[in-house]
């Protein structure tokens, strides 16, 4: 059985949700409060589940990159440990430095809510490895900062390193602009292939009668 930590900030609103897609797979979980400042004994997978950490005050992220979980975390990621970001969670790592890039504010300005369908561009990593190449994926978003920016260079070495994973597209596969993403990147993964982190919500999509069960053989992937 899987040990899964998944962090909760002030303004965290996914972390039950994420919680119950776990144990849905059937981990242990432990939801483990910013001010700790250690993880859980035998973690074997950290979630950064989704939200408004501090209110998205300064900066998605800004605020709880700071945290002292979040030091620990850094530790655990850099000797190796898997870390999952959804939504906020990637845009704390992408603060904390464990992801490379940026989240910015949507190019329309505007919250969205829907359903997206994305396609998986690279499965070469334990997070998509039970979707096939190019397989497309129907999960829900739900943010207002998930504009992924990178510079020329440093989405040279992501696409190099075959480190992007996800990119918004139409049902047939092709690329669409969403939020306003650097090509259509809707999720990626650091050069070693155990940190993660993707704007939609896989916890979402568990049960075909809420819309979609896609979201299973992602999180399936991390605790095979």
């Amino acid at each position: 059985m899987k040990q899964v930590a998944i962090l909760q900030f002030p303004g965290t609103n996914c972390d039950l949700d994420t919680q119950y897609a776990f144990e849905k797979l059937g981990c242990k979980t432990a939801i483990v409060w910013h001010k700790e400042k250690s993880l859980p004994e035998n973690t074997e997978l950290v979630v950064v589940p989704g939200g408004f950490s501090y209110g998205d005050y300064l900066r998605s992220g800004a605020i709880a990159k700071f945290s002292p979980i979040m030091s620990a975390v850094v530790e655990y990621a850099n000797g190796g440990g898997k870390v999952l970001g959804i939504c906020n969670g990637f845009q704390i790592l992408t603060e904390v430095g464990l992801l490379p890039g940026a989240l910015k504010r949507n190019i329309n300005l505007h919250f969205i809510s829907k359903f997206q369908t994305l396609k998986v561009v690279n499965n070469t990593n334990e997070f998509l490895q039970k979707c096939e190449k190019e397989e497309i994926l129907n999960i829900p978003i739900a943010h207002a900062d998930g504009n992924y920016y990178i510079d020329e260079d440093g989405y040279k070495e992501l696409e190099e390193n075959k480190q992007i994973l996800l990119q918004y597209c139409d049902s047939k596969g092709d690329r669409v602009v969403v939020n306003g993403s650097v090509e259509s990147i809707a999720g990626i993964c650091n050069r070693e292939k155990n940190v993660f982190g993707l704007m939609p919500h896989p916890e979402r999509a568990l049960e075909t009668i809420l819309g979609s069960k896609d979201g299973i053989k992602m999180l399936e992937g991390l605790i095979a």
